[in-house]
């Protein structure tokens, strides 16, 4: 039988008193992150996306596959062919395959097929979820819970943007076939997610929404 090694959990513990606040605090913040459209050209150190991006790495998977690649793009003429693509996809969206109730939906957020963040912002994070791994001899070992577990991962990483004190944007052009081309992905990679990170345009608005009260979201049993 197969013996494998187990390691002492560290847990962090904290009085009730802390855990409420910290609870809130964290809510507090969080609740304060916005998707932001409009970005400013500014460098970022590449260290703190290295971190954002090992913090998201640090989220559960299924069998702990591990089952995403995160491809980090501030190659200029990279980011213009990845902006060419996506507008080419979004005009489609916007004349034609998008239904008219999404697009009335989308309306209030001033958004368009035009993506300029694409170039604007210094990185963009396009992360992919992997259908299977190689082994070393060639063969396939499937991952399990792949959408999942790259869904959580995402979440990881927008976090991980906001504490960092940047800006975000979860930008799915869809169908996203265009980024595996430009970005040379193998076969077992989809992309997932493709996401401007910088700092947000001076003065920059966002629009003013409201999110669902506790009692809209849950359910007590």
């Amino acid at each position: 039988m197969t013996e494998y090694n187990f390691v002492e959990y560290i847990s962090q513990r904290f009085d009730e008193s802390s855990m409420l606040s910290r609870s809130k605090e964290f809510y507090d913040f969080m609740n304060k992150r916005r998707t932001v459209r409009d970005f400013s050209s500014k460098l970022v150190m590449e260290e703190i996306i290295e971190n954002i991006i090992m913090t998201a790495s640090s989220a559960p998977s299924g069998a702990h596959k591990q089952p995403w690649t995160f491809c980090v793009v501030s190659d200029p003429e990279i980011k213009k062919q990845i902006r060419k693509a996506a507008e080419k996809e979004e005009y489609e969206n916007y004349h034609g395959r998008m239904p008219n109730e999404w697009i009335e939906d989308l309306a209030y957020l001033g958004t368009d097929w035009h993506k300029p963040f694409l170039e604007t912002a210094p990185y963009l994070i396009i992360v992919f979820k992997k259908l299977y791994d190689f082994l070393p001899e060639g063969s396939h070992r499937t991952n399990y819970y792949v959408t999942e577990s790259v869904g959580i991962a995402c979440g990881f990483l927008l976090a991980a943007i906001h504490n960092a004190g940047l800006a975000a944007l979860t930008h799915t052009p869809s169908p996203m076939g265009f980024l595996t081309e430009i970005l040379n992905r193998p076969e077992n990679e989809r992309p997932f997610l493709l996401i401007p990170v910088g700092y947000p345009a001076e003065n920059v608005k966002v629009p003013d929404l409201k999110r669902k009260q506790f009692k809209e979201i849950c359910v007590r049993y």
